[in-house]
């Protein structure tokens, strides 16, 4: 068998012999439940799952467990912390994202340092088939040795399956202010649909924000039309800066031009 290093043994020297048995463990739309081998978990729909577990709720419980409302499909996905509620916004928020799911599975495993379980926190499918599968995390606690070797197992175990992996904590702080901003916005519009003709035009070339809010009757109902249009992509900016009446938008057409 292959002979490699443990990254974090401390003694680099010192191979250990590869065990890497897991299982995955699952629950259909059926509400059926299934343990597989890894090998056959690749080709499994989770984002069409339930969840593998459910999120307590309890006093005094440190966190604040919660339901996003999704905007790409209009529904809820309960999340375990609002630090997991900003990811799921991003995701929601990400043209490449098509669907995902929280607690989507379970590894169940052996490897050379013993048995180990592990409920990944969001699963998520891009438009091309690909995944990506999250771990959210406090910062405080990325460093602890525990946290560090959940996220080597299962990063390795994500690269047998040809999964992208990822263990995150708090999203650019620029980036968020603004997309949490737009998603306020994200719900089906009712009152000020029939402003949407109106600012694609206007923003078919770049334009000030404040600019474009002058050209419009009743500006503070058109601005929330505006983040609408915003959280859609139908209209753009550089949303890795503030968001102030200087800031140019422009049609997503005229992006792609």
């Amino acid at each position: 068998m292959e002979k490699r290093e443990h990254p974090l043994s401390g003694d680099t020297k010192s191979p250990v012999r590869e065990i890497d048995l897991v299982r995955v463990r699952y629950i259909d739309a059926d509400g059926i439940g299934h343990l597989v081998r890894l090998e056959e978990a690749s080709d499994v729909p989770f984002e069409n799952g339930r969840m593998v577990r459910g999120i307590p709720s309890y006093r005094d419980q440190g966190h604040m467990p919660g339901q996003y409302w999704v905007a790409k499909w209009g529904d809820f996905v309960d999340y375990e912390s609002v630090l997991e509620s900003k990811w799921l916004t991003l995701l929601d928020f990400d043209p490449q994202v098509t669907a995902f799911v929280t607690q989507p599975l379970e590894f169940d495993a052996i490897d050379a340092r013993g048995t180990w379980r592990h409920t990944p926190d969001v699963f998520a499918r891009r438009g091309d088939g690909s995944v990506l599968l999250l771990d959210v995390k406090n910062s405080e606690q990325r460093n602890e040795p525990k946290v560090r070797l959940q996220e080597e197992r299962t990063h390795r175990t994500c690269q047998r399956l040809g999964w992208d992996y990822a263990m995150v904590s708090e999203p650019s702080a620029q980036r968020w202010v603004n997309i949490d901003l737009l998603s306020s916005a994200r719900r089906p519009l009712h009152l000020g649909s029939e402003l949407v003709p109106r600012l694609l035009e206007l923003a078919r070339k770049p334009v000030a924000i404040g600019e474009l809010m002058r050209f419009m009757e009743f500006p503070d109902l058109a601005r929330g039309v505006l983040y609408h249009l915003m959280w859609h992509r139908r209209i753009v900016t550089d949303l890795d800066r503030a968001l102030r009446e200087t800031t140019l938008v422009k049609t997503v057409s005229e992006v792609r031009a």
